[in-house]
């Protein structure tokens, strides 16, 4: 192996999902400026961020380093949602998205250190929201689950359970596409040692209708 293979990030759910890949790989937290540029779309946001965090790392990560970076928001229309600032803002935006359908946007960029490649994917999918209760979504916010999540929920929360169905991907949502992943590596000619749609959907107790295209390319987003 001619590589070194790191996923710049610090969220321990983005390594769970990246380690069904079955690769050897390490780990750099990448620490980058998340606001949004004026007038920036929620997909351009989230590619640039991507970028950003994988190129932020390349100084530590060596010069033979394979660099993922990836970014994740939710977007209301063409508005960004990001971090919660305190409770009451986690209060009005699970307010907002009650009851109707947003989008999640995941970026994906892969950067290869010794030749400067890069190459990105992005991930669009709709998110419909149950109607929830203010109870329940004064009592999600008690839990502090809210206040590190864009949009101020996570869709694997065991007791809120936010999301009525989704019908797109479900790793992208909990923050990495592993289907455009593992298809932006193979740019790099590196596949993954496992089973990434099978070990994903087991992990995620999901049947994804849409993996196969994905990983086809004859779904781009």
């Amino acid at each position: 192996m001619n590589y070194k293979l790191i996923l710049a990030s610090n969220s321990p759910r983005r390594r769970q999902l990246f380690a069904l890949g079955n690769w050897d790989f390490e780990v750099i937290a990448a620490d980058v400026d998340e606001t949004p540029l004026p007038g920036e779309s929620p997909r351009e946001y989230v590619v640039r961020l991507a970028k950003a965090k994988a190129l932020a790392i390349q100084p530590k990560a060596g010069a033979e380093a394979v660099i993922v970076g990836s970014d994740t928001t939710v977007a209301d229309g063409n508005g960004i949602l990001g971090k919660p600032v305190d409770k009451a803002d986690a209060e009005r935006m699970l307010k907002q998205l009650r009851g109707r359908t947003h989008q999640v946007f995941t970026g994906v960029a892969v950067y290869r250190a010794r030749d400067e490649k890069m190459v990105t994917e992005l991930s669009i999918t709709d998110v419909p929201m149950r109607n929830y209760s203010d109870d329940e979504i004064r009592a999600y916010i008690e839990t502090g689950d809210p206040m590190d999540k864009a949009g101020a929920y996570a869709v694997q929360h065991p007791e809120f359970q936010p999301v009525a169905f989704m019908e797109g991907c479900r790793a992208s949502v909990m923050g990495l596409p592993m289907c455009h992943i593992a298809r932006a590596l193979q740019s790099f000619e590196i596949s993954p040692a496992a089973d990434v749609p099978a070990a994903c959907q087991s992990f995620l107790n999901y049947q994804c209708p849409v993996s196969s295209a994905i990983l086809s390319g004859e779904l781009v987003s």
